[in-house]
């Protein structure tokens, strides 16, 4: 690395710092865990002081893989750019950027077995499923959502569980080119979709049900 690119690297901020060194962290966690030594290695190829990382992850092993689960995110927004999600039907929005966040963390995929047991203890719990709506909602979002009555959540809600089944899958999948994780996928996707459909019919369906709270308006201030 040369002199002033050394100098750039010294002048990022924490969260830039963060950024940089996310996709290292994790190739080295993959062998050494999400701990001093994946993060320090990181820096040292980065050319970051360790002391600028171990600032930039004071608090430990969630800091690290909540930079590389932002780093995922964004490299799945980049491989299914809104204009191109906009040509597709909502169900391939979702297959498409799912597929895309998975081939992303492929290459990592024993550090992500370890940061989700990480994720999993009683302490990590609640940042986990942060991490994990965080993933969701970036989905629905750049999939063109723009629900924000409850649809925006039971979408969340539903994804949410979707996509830890079928990570579950992913994690273990040894067929080609993770096969058995697309059809999985695409069975479960079909699932929401049909409830989505379902709802949708239901709340029409209940547009033309008496209003209970009407009929009691009526029974209290009669109609003259």
């Amino acid at each position: 690395m040369t002199e002033a690119a050394m100098t750039d690297v010294q002048d990022l901020t924490l969260d830039e710092v963060r950024a940089l060194l996310a996709d290292g962290i994790a190739s080295n966690a993959a062998f050494d865990g999400w701990g001093d030594d994946a993060r320090d290695m990181a820096a040292d190829a980065a050319g970051v002081d360790r002391d600028i990382a171990r600032l930039a992850f004071k608090d430990g092993a969630v800091a690290m893989i909540d930079a590389w689960f932002a780093s995922i995110d964004q490299a799945m927004v980049e491989a299914v750019p809104a204009e191109q999600a906009a040509q597709m039907k909502i169900r391939q929005r979702i297959t498409a950027l799912v597929e895309a966040r998975l081939a992303a963390v492929a290459p990592n995929r024993e550090a992500l077995r370890r940061a989700l047991t990480i994720l999993a203890m009683p302490q990590n719990a609640a940042s986990g499923a942060r991490l994990g709506w965080r993933t969701v909602d970036a989905i629905w979002a750049q999939a063109g959502d723009a629900a924000t009555d409850y649809n925006h959540y039971t979408k969340r809600a539903t994804l949410f569980a979707v996509y830890g089944s079928t990570i579950a899958v992913f994690l273990n999948d040894e067929s080609e080119d993770h096969a058995d994780t697309r059809a999985f996928l695409a069975r479960r996707i079909e699932g929401i979709m049909r409830f989505e459909k379902w709802k949708a019919g239901f709340a029409k369906r209940g547009e033309n049900m008496p209003s209970l709270s009407r009929f009691i308006g009526r029974l209290r201030y009669p109609a003259v």
